[in-house]
Order: C-alpha cells, then structure tokens, then sequence
C-alpha cells in the first residue's frame, strides 16, 4: 500500500525544535525533553494505571483521557503542534494499522494451526461479552502504551539521538519491561523488543501516527486475546481454548505467541519494510539541531 498519511511532517516538526521562547534556563528546560517527558510519563501513566483494569468502558474512556493528557503536555509544555493525534485522517491510519496488525498476528497462528502446533476449542464464555471486554481493554492499552513508549519515550530519544538510536533503545525497554511477566525468559524478552519494540518503533517512524501504531497494537493483541492464545504469559479469557503442541520456540508455549519465532521473523520482515518506507519518506531523522 502506497498511501500517503496526512499524518506525516517534515523532520522541522519534531518536539523542542519550534522558536526559541521567553523564560530563561527553567523555561528551555521545560520545553525540552528533560520537562515534558517526564510530565507526559507520570500523566498518562496515572490516567493508564487508574482505568486499565476497570469495569465496562473505562479503559477506552481512560484512552481518550491519556490523549488528551499528552495533547496538553506536548502543546504547553513542548510547545509544539501534535500532528501524531490529529483527528483529520485518524480513522484511516487506525485501519490500516489494524490491517497489518491483524495479518501480523493471523500469518504465525493459520501456520501453527495447520501443522498441529495449535488446537483450538469454543471456550463458550459469551460471543458478545468476550468480544465487549476484548475491545475496551485493549483500546485501553495500546493507546496508552503508545502514547507512553513512541509518542514520549521514542520522540524524546529521537530528539537528543536520533531515530534509529531512539528505537533500539525503547525496544530494549520494552523487552525488559516484560521480564516480570508469567512464563518470562530472556528469549520472550528478545523477541518481545523485535516483535514490539522494533515493529512498532518502525510504525511510528513511517506513519508518525500514534493511530497507526495503536491501531496496530490493538488488532495484534485482541486477536490474541479472542483466539485465547496467552498475551505475554496472561491467559485471557476469549472465545477459544488454546491446546498447545510441539517445541516452545515454535508455539511460544505458555508465555504465548509472542515467544515463537513465527512472529519474529514475520514481525522482522515488516519492521524492515518499513523503516525503508520510513527513510523514503524523511521519517528517519538525526540528533535535533537545536540540541535541546
């Protein structure tokens, strides 16, 4: 696909790079990563911690809060626009993130299925309340992690290193953010940094939409979660029971799919995809000018 997101700006866009203001030395601290990284952090981490976990539609409405939320701090603290979050286009980059999302996921499991590696059973919890709960957690979560690991950490990184040190970097975090995880080993957490880090970190590069890699985010992790295949060693319960068969780097036994190495290599292949996209289109980008 060859569409061109309203999404996406010049490298003169990212944080801290706009006019120099009025405020002395608090002030260019504040306007700088050093301030608003750590404000965007503790505020939409607040708002994610606060709703991730509660009943019916609050983890979507804790989603549209955190936006709002980074939306404040990056425009009065970064002093800058926010055209990652911008509502003209949103549904679009949402789709098409979803799209590959879901073939992301899809491609690994129809494989396993066939060959017998994975076997699965109607769990008969409720089409419509999976599918409700499903839904409204995952919203929940991908907007906030996004918004928390490519719209702060990423951009701050990037400002200060450069793209491609920004997204090794947080993929490395996120790897070892999953080690506390159920059935953790340091290869989950390798494969958790390519298949997350990496993927998603070349998403937002190429697209420079936090719908795009939301939307993304979101299409892998339900379809995990409906298939009742275990997301990063927790068990949901989905429309299916999961019976797994065959050596653990292929079916990521209980830690999940995300353990296998289906999905690393398929992860692999389109994160290379799309960094090129990414570099053709000026999303790749170097240590800011201003330093700051």
């Amino acid at each position: 696909m060859d569409a061109t997101s309203d999404t996406q700006h010049e490298p003169d866009s990212a944080p801290g790079e706009g006019p120099d203001e009025s405020g002395g030395r608090w002030g260019r601290i504040v306007r700088s990563p050093l301030g608003w990284l750590p404000a965007g952090v503790i505020g939409v981490g607040l708002v994610s911690g606060l709703t991730a976990t509660g009943p019916g539609p609050v983890p979507a409405l804790g989603a549209v809060a955190a936006v709002a939320v980074y939306g404040w701090v990056m425009s009065r603290l970064a002093r800058r626009d926010v055209p990652e979050i911008a509502r003209r286009g949103a549904l679009r980059e949402a789709l098409l993130g979803g799209a590959i999302g879901l073939g992301f996921i899809l491609v690994p499991v129809v494989l396993l299925t066939v060959f017998g590696g994975y076997t699965f059973s109607w769990a008969d919890h409720g089409f419509l309340g999976v599918l409700w709960t499903t839904v409204m957690v995952q919203i929940g979560g991908s907007v906030t992690e996004e918004l928390l690991f490519r719209g702060l950490a990423l951009q701050a990184l990037e400002q200060w290193w450069g793209s491609r040190a920004a997204v090794v970097i947080t993929s490395l975090f996120f790897g070892i953010a999953h080690l506390g995880a159920a059935e953790a080993t340091l290869w989950s957490a390798l494969a958790i940094a390519v298949e997350a880090g990496v993927l998603l970190g070349a998403a937002f590069l190429w697209r420079r939409s936090i719908w795009f890699v939301a939307g993304l985010h979101f299409a892998w992790n339900a379809a995990e979660q409906l298939l009742g295949i275990p997301v990063s060693g927790h068990t949901p319960e989905g429309w299916f029971t999961l019976d797994v068969h065959g050596p653990t780097f292929l079916t990521g036994g209980g830690f999940g799919l995300e353990a296998s190495i289906l999905p690393v290599l398929v992860g692999a292949a389109i994160a290379f995809w799309m960094l090129r996209r990414a570099r053709a289109g000026g999303g790749i980008r170097t240590r800011s000018r201003t330093g700051r």
